[in-house]
């Protein structure tokens, strides 16, 4: 072998043995992808998580002020001050608890996923507390106390799970593909939450009647006594029962919620940037407000869907009392709320589709706008079943899409933020926390709007009919009123300023940054171990 052939053979095993050389964008694409990629498993515990708050919220929208009203027998107006009362406590609580948790440390496992964990057991307890009726000898006083206190630390201890749970979108993953996706599955397990909700609470209740109460009531200007039980209850049990079953139902809601706490616990990690978590200064509450709160986009979004929630819990607080009454369908009400939510289940794959395919604001048009004709329907035609399951199931639809786009929207409003205020970090659970005190304000807006709206119209508690003025209410309540607010919300959502062009510019903007940092942080190491 000729010397130089030797040397030859060497070089070429020499090359073929140094590791290929990988270009930059080769490097940043594999960077992007270790850091956005969610599995499937991923996805779905992260989805659980957010089935306790649906579930307790479901109960509580479809049941509370029925289980005030019938149950525990207070009068209207009282159950309207424990419903306002505690809604508005529980809206205030939500930016003081945002801010907490922005101020909070890093653990090893995280800065939200403490939060979660620590407030499951005792939202349980008062969850459970809060369906219980204190005896008979209790005085209305007592009543109202027992419910106030019992309904404003679940509330809170709610409030705790909720506000990291929903920040915590901005931290499985930095990609909106991946986000939206992970999104579309938690929308798809809280409507199946609300389908558990009602299924439990309505199935368990509904199987524990009592007798409704006869007395004169006025018909057409005139008194007339009713002699035809025609309410939801029973008169082959007694109160005692139904007051058993909801404890039962709180019971086995109970521990739902704490399972999925624990499924939620073990299957999602939270993630953030070091740069970000070495970044993050410290804000007053005061200025982290200001900050939030003086976003244009943000505060669009939020009045927008202010409106729309209002009109859909209006819709929510009211319809088993219209089912009951006013339709006619007193043994049917449990059946038809099972079909919104199912019908709203079913839909969620669906409009994940169209805004990926048409855009978020479109999907916000055709979705919420949908239920307008079948909310119509509703009403005017009256004492026919099949229409009123067939009407059920439109609007699931259109609920489905009021459950998904919110949640979907505000990450790309937090990303807008962060491009336009690139020193501001560590916000995202004020974003959150507020957007959940809106929407929990128009909650207890509507709860006091309709139970007070009731006691004027002369609500009979346990009464097996109800006056004329009540069923106009019950009207008024379910339709007119939330399609109002549903056109005062679609025109406030005409300004709203991220559309499909604005978002894909600034998600390539994102990426650009963390890919820029990513490299910076990699270099500095490759220094390092080089001296």
């Amino acid at each position: 072998m000729a010397k130089g052939e030797g040397g030859e053979t060497c070089g070429v095993t020499a090359t073929f043995l140094q590791p290929k050389a990988v270009s930059v964008d080769e490097r940043r694409l594999k960077q992007r992808e270790v850091r956005t990629n969610l599995s499937v498993c991923n996805k779905l515990c992260y989805a659980i998580g957010g089935a306790p708050y649906q579930i307790t919220g479901c109960a509580i929208g479809f049941f509370l002020q029925i289980y005030l009203l019938d149950v525990a027998q207070l009068h209207p107006s009282s159950a309207s001050l424990i419903l306002f009362i505690g809604r508005a406590w529980d809206a205030i609580t939500d930016p003081s608890v945002g801010f907490l948790i922005s101020r909070s440390k890093w653990t090893r496992f995280g800065r939200l996923l403490p939060w979660i964990v620590c407030s499951s057991p005792f939202a349980v307890a008062s969850y459970f507390l809060l369906w219980y009726v204190p005896d008979g000898n209790v005085s209305e006083t007592g009543k109202i106390l027992w419910y106030l206190v019992f309904y404003c630390l679940f509330q809170t201890l709610q409030t705790c799970f909720h506000v990291p749970y929903s920040a915590l979108t901005m931290f499985i993953s930095t990609d909106q593909k991946e986000r939206d996706s992970a999104t579309a599955y938690r929308m798809t397990v809280e409507v199946l939450g609300t389908v558990l909700g009602t299924a439990i609470q309505g199935q368990i209740v509904g199987g524990a009647d009592a007798p409704c109460i006869h007395e004169n009531v006025f018909v057409n200007d005139s008194v007339s006594t009713i002699e035809v039980n025609t309410t939801q209850y029973s008169v082959n049990t007694s109160i005692s029962q139904l007051k058993s079953a909801y404890m039962m139902a709180a019971g086995v809601i109970g521990a739902v919620y704490i399972l999925c706490t624990i499924i939620l616990f073990a299957g999602v990690q939270e993630r953030d940037e070091p740069c970000n978590r070495k970044a993050q200064k410290s804000y007053s509450f005061g200025k982290g407000l200001k900050l939030v709160m003086s976003h244009g986009p943000y505060v669009k979004l939020i009045i927008g869907f202010l409106f729309t929630s209002l009109a859909f819990m209006l819709l929510e607080g009211n319809y088993a009392l219209y089912c009951s009454y006013t339709l006619g369908f007193p043994n049917d009400f449990q059946n038809i709320l099972l079909v919104i939510m199912l019908s709203a289940t079913l839909t969620i794959p669906f409009w994940q589709w169209f805004l990926t395919r048409f855009g978020k604001k479109t999907a916000v048009y055709v979705g919420i706008s949908s239920a307008v004709p079948f909310l119509i329907l509703n009403v005017l035609v009256q004492n026919n079943l099949a229409v009123a399951y067939v009407a059920s199931f439109a609007s699931g639809m259109s609920v489905a899409a009021a459950f998904l786009l919110p949640w979907s929207m505000l990450p790309d409003v937090i990303d807008d933020f962060k491009l336009k205020n690139p020193d501001s970090v560590g916000h995202e659970a004020i974003f959150y926390s507020f957007y959940v005190f809106f929407t929990k304000f128009a909650s207890g807006v509507s709860l006091g709007i309709s139970t007070l709206s009731l006691d004027f119209a002369g609500y009979v508690t346990r009464g097996c009919v109800q006056p004329n003025a009540v069923h106009l209410t019950l009207k008024m309540l379910v339709a007119p009123a939330p399609i109002f607010l549903i056109i005062l919300g679609l025109i406030i959502f005409k300004l709203y300023p991220i559309d499909e062009e604005v978002r894909m510019k600034n998600r390539k903007a994102l990426e650009d940054l963390r890919d820029n940092g990513q490299d910076t942080e990699t270099d500095s190491s490759e220094l390092c171990s080089i001296v």
